[in-house]
């Protein structure tokens, strides 16, 4: 299976990208896909993008299509949607799809795209934090299959991702700190200095320029994991550090009736996984102290008992990453250091969830 290089761009023009982007990419039709949310804080950000579009295409002009927003959305209906909706419109296997929006949005389209005629090309246009270092990089796509985070999906990269700082301005604290929690991943994949400049971040007052060179660091450590290993054999699985207990956390969260946001988890998450690191592979117990006070002052904890416990570990026992009946997960040396392929039994994860509630203060 062939791997295309995504071409990922950083600007604050995104009508002249879309312009340069849409007029190299050959096609006969073009689609954009946003959400309701995206529709009304970032359509008009690429208006004049459109009217310049439809004034050059007056037979094929744009055809917009949107969908609900929240990931509770990103499951088989609007997926269904999605197809019904470009086939109604003549969509051919030689159109051209737009996803404007956060993870869900990329996801979701991503895979639409994937699967319609057996695959169209698509460009991502991240409109959160959480989407740029995340969902929008690295071809992934998948839906939700019920409560269950991304179980069903595809290889599919995007032939471009534009980010751009100034879609984030729309956004509230919390959706800023849900895309952090995945560049204190990337922190942790990467190095010491930019670990400590990410904790050292001034997160509450946060600034676009300030901003852009740590979120294009945490790209770039995700592009050139992606690069030596697309399809998840080996090295990519570092990626899924912190993934394991989140996505357990999050699905948890949604059958209580208390969804978080994704990035709220895997921060959760990620204290969990260093806290094995720390019992498994020895993973120094200073930066340990040092995420889990950065995840408690800025993220707060998770409402857990023992009582939870079970639910949790049935949780994991349904990630993508298990082999046979073992649950698998990510674990660090150090920063910078990983160990793949580790396992522990329901012992072990209790344990984990103890020391967490512990360290969280609960």
């Amino acid at each position: 299976m062939e791997q295309i290089e995504q071409k990922i761009l950083f600007t604050n023009d995104i009508c002249e990208a879309l312009k340069e982007f849409t007029t190299r990419i050959p096609h006969d039709r073009l689609y954009i896909l946003f959400d309701t949310v995206t529709l009304q804080y970032c359509m008009p950000v690429i208006t004049p993008f459109m009217n310049e579009y439809d004034m050059e295409h007056p037979n094929h002009k744009i055809e917009t299509l949107f969908i609900e927003p929240t990931d509770q959305a990103k499951n088989i209906e609007s997926l269904t949607e999605i197809w019904q909706a470009l086939s109604d419109r003549h969509a051919s296997r030689h159109s051209l799809l737009i996803n404007v929006g956060g993870g869900m949005v990329t996801d979701l389209g991503g895979f639409a795209a994937a699967t319609f005629k057996r695959g169209i090309k698509f460009i991502n246009v991240a409109t959160t934090l959480l989407g740029a270092v995340d969902a929008a990089v690295g071809g992934k796509t998948g839906i939700n299959l019920g409560a269950l985070k991304n179980e069903v999906g595809a290889f599919a990269p995007a032939v471009a991702v534009l980010i751009s700082t100034k879609f984030f301005e729309t956004l509230d604290h919390k959706n800023l700190l849900s895309g952090y929690a995945e560049m204190l991943k990337h922190g942790l994949l990467s190095d010491k200095n930019y670990l400590n400049d990410l904790l050292n971040y001034d997160i509450e007052h946060w600034g676009a320029e300030s901003l852009l060179p740590l979120l294009e660091t945490s790209v770039n450590v995700k592009q050139q994991i992606v690069r030596q290993d697309p399809y998840e054999k080996g090295l990519r699985k570092a990626l899924n550090l912190g993934h394991t207990f989140g996505h357990a956390f999050e699905t948890w969260c949604m059958r209580q009736g208390n969804p978080v946001l994704h990035g709220y988890a895997i921060a959760w998450g990620l204290v969990c996984e260093l806290i094995m690191s720390n019992q498994q592979v020895g993973f120094p117990s200073h930066t340990l102290y040092d995420i889990a006070h950065f995840v408690k002052d800025n993220y707060g904890p998770l409402q857990i008992t023992c009582d939870d416990y079970p639910a949790l570990y049935e949780l994991m026992t349904h990630d993508k990453k298990n082999e046979g009946d073992e649950i698998v997960f990510t674990l660090m040396r150090n920063v910078g250091d990983v160990a793949l392929n580790y396992t522990a039994n329901k012992e072990q994860i209790g344990t984990t969830l103890d020391i967490y509630r512990d360290l969280m203060g609960i």
